[in-house]
This record gives C-alpha cells, structure tokens and sequence, in this order.
C-alpha cells in the first residue's frame, strides 16, 4: 500500500468522537453546526432533484454557479473574474486542495506549510511528491515574521499552503502579514495556494482580505472557498476554485480525473444562496460571535484562560494555568471524567507540537454549549 496512507495513525477526530459517544460526552470537539442551514437554500436543492437536471454537468460546473461565485467576489472583496476561464466548481475545498496540489507540484518541490494546519494538508503534499518545509507558529498570536518565512523559503519552493483565516488557531490575518507573504512568493516565483473557506466567518472589527488582492498575486494564487462553510452546509462538499487562465488550464486537468463534477442540484442550490443580501451573511456571523462570546465567557467565570477567536468555529483554551503540559492526555481526561470532548491542538503539528492548547467547536446551540460548561464546572 502507499505509505503515504497507510502509514497514517488513527485520526484525532475519529478517537475523540468515540470516545464522546463512549461517555455520552458533550461533543465540541468536530467542527459542524447543530444547525440544519438555510431552509431557503436547502428547498432549492430539492427543488433541483426534483424538476433540474440530474445527469453529468458540465466538468467546470454548471454557468449559473460560476456566474454567481464571480459576482458574490466582486461584491465582497472586490475582486474580478471570468467565470468562464477563472472559476471552477470542485466536490469540497479538500479535492480542490488535492486536485491543486497533483497540478502544481512536480516530485521534490518544496511547499511552505503554516503549523498548527488541518490534518490532510501534509498526506496531500506527500502524495503529490512535494516536500514540506514546515513554519511552526504559536499562540496566543499565531503569527509568522520575516525570519520564520527566510528560513523556510528556498529556490526549491514552488507551492506556500496558506489557511486564512486559519484553522484551527482562529485567526484572521492582517494586510500587513499578507504583504509580507506576498513580497516572499514573488521574491521565490511561488504559487500561493489559498484555503479561504472561513472567508465569511469573522468577527468583531475583522475582514477576511484575500491574498490574490494583494499586489503582485493575482496571476500566481490559487483561491478556494466553500459553499459549506459559507452556508454551515458541511455535508454538501461543494467548493470554488479562483486562479487565472494559465494556472487554471492545469487545475481543471487535475479535477477532471479526480471527481470530474459535483452534484447539479447542490450547485444551482449555492448558486441561489451566494446572491442573498449582505444581511444574511452578516446575521451568520453575529450569530456565530454571540456563541463564541457565550461559550468564552462561561470558560472566563470558570477561571480558565480562554485565547482570543477572530473567526472560524473554534475556540482555544490555554491549559498551562492549570499545571497540564499534556493536551492529548488532557483531553482524554476531559472526555472520561467530565464529559465534554476536544480536541488536542497539538494534532495538528507534525514537528515541535504546541502542548498546552486545546480546541473546543462553539459553533452549537445554547442549550449544549450550557451543557458542557456546566459539566466542565464541576471539574476545572
């Protein structure tokens, strides 16, 4: 088998979920809603199934759906592009990610990766043949310098894996940071390959600044959204792909013998949703920031050292004050003796791991964030 895969351990998500359903734990530790979505755009995709059409759409995804990622772009973050030679519709952000990845990297080039990262970033890299060369960041700030990106940069760099805002230390990167990365990728001819599927979910005074924006990124970034994240419709895998002509043409190489297409129904479903008044998407994020506020300050009267969120779904708890230098132990503790399920910061390093940080998924009603700090009262 390819060692890639079959040398990987058993995922933290997996260990953590049975182990709630184990205990019958609060489970915060899997980053999805409690809510259902939209019921306006989810009756759009039902109505799709029923009177739309059903068999292959087009490989690049349906018009409708590429029109309306272009407009919602330039709404949004001001960005323009063709939706015929700059757009393309991908099965989630991770196949986009894959798909990019098996098109940019040839075997030996090197690719910049941000720690703490999500989990398929680096079996992906390996597969495609590249080489990781890791930037280890820390908390409470999560930031990178000019020396961290002059240690990992070399003529060998083809590909920098860039998570904004980033999962899963929930911060949202400045002008100033995308500046500095930009100036580095065009200093090395880089391509930055942009995950951005939490562009919609920030908080307080933040806004998502996209990297393609920035001077001197336009014709070298790959930028990937999703419909899931955007709608908190998880389960739907339906995600957009932006990059100009030259780096597309190879993109949709990759895609077309990887999933080919992605279900017609769901994409005239996004394709509506992406339309709706700013109000809608800036409902979403009050609701979202009114959980993590709730659930913050339930951990703060606790007397727990809560770090700061600027976005995502995710919250992290400082465990050095309460004498823990282990975070994996840690969370087993937490899901055997309190109740409530984590997951372990740490797992998402590959080298030098931060210990003393774990994360908690806010993004649940009232009733189960009460629920878990009740339980977490009783112990902490």
């Amino acid at each position: 088998m390819n060692p890639t895969f079959s040398n990987l351990t058993t995922s933290i998500f997996e260990v953590m979920s049975r182990l709630a359903r184990e205990h019958q734990a609060v489970n915060l530790g899997q980053g999805f809603p409690d809510d259902p979505g939209p019921e306006d755009v989810r009756r759009k995709a039902a109505e799709a199934v029923i009177s739309g059409w059903n068999q292959y759409p087009p490989m690049m995804g349906i018009p409708e759906l590429r029109q309306a990622v272009a407009a919602h772009y330039a709404h949004h973050h001001g960005i323009g592009f063709d939706p015929d030679a700059e757009i393309m519709i991908t099965s989630g952000a991770t196949e986009a990610i894959a798909g990019a990845l098996l098109a940019l990297l040839a075997p030996g080039d090197e690719v910049i990766l941000f720690q703490p990262m999500y989990d398929a970033y680096l079996p992906l890299v390996r597969r495609a043949g590249g080489v990781a060369k890791l930037v280890r960041l820390s908390p409470p700030h999560w930031r990178f310098d000019e020396e961290m990106l002059r240690e990992a940069f070399s003529p060998k760099t083809k590909v920098v894996l860039f998570n904004n805002p980033l999962n899963p230390a929930g911060i949202v990167y400045s002008a100033e940071d995308l500046d500095l990365l930009a100036r580095f990728c065009a200093e090395f001819d880089a391509v930055a390959l942009c995950d951005e599927v939490w562009e919609h979910v920030v908080f307080d005074n933040h806004r998502h600044l996209p990297l393609i924006a920035r001077a001197g990124m336009r014709e070298r970034t790959v930028k990937i959204g999703s419909a899931g994240k955007i709608f908190s419709l998880t389960g739907w895998k339906v995600g957009f792909v932006c990059a100009a002509p030259a780096l597309m043409r190879v993109l949709a190489k990759a895609h077309q013998f990887i999933t080919f297409t992605t279900p017609p129904n769901l994409q005239a479903a996004v394709a509506y949703g992406l339309g709706k008044e700013d109000g809608y998407f800036a409902g979403t994020r009050r609701a979202f920031a009114a959980s993590r506020d709730r659930f913050s300050q339930g951990l703060s009267r606790l007397g727990l050292k809560v770090l700061p969120c600027e976005g995502t779904y995710f919250l992290n708890l400082d465990i050095a004050p309460l004498g823990e230098s282990d975070d994996v132990e840690f969370c087993q503790r937490l899901v055997k003796e309190r109740g409530v399920a984590a997951i372990p910061i740490s797992a998402f390093y590959e080298e030098a791991p931060v210990k003393t940080v774990v994360r908690f998924c806010f993004a649940k009603t009232d009733a189960t964030l009460d629920a878990a700090l009740d339980r977490l009262g009783r112990g902490l």
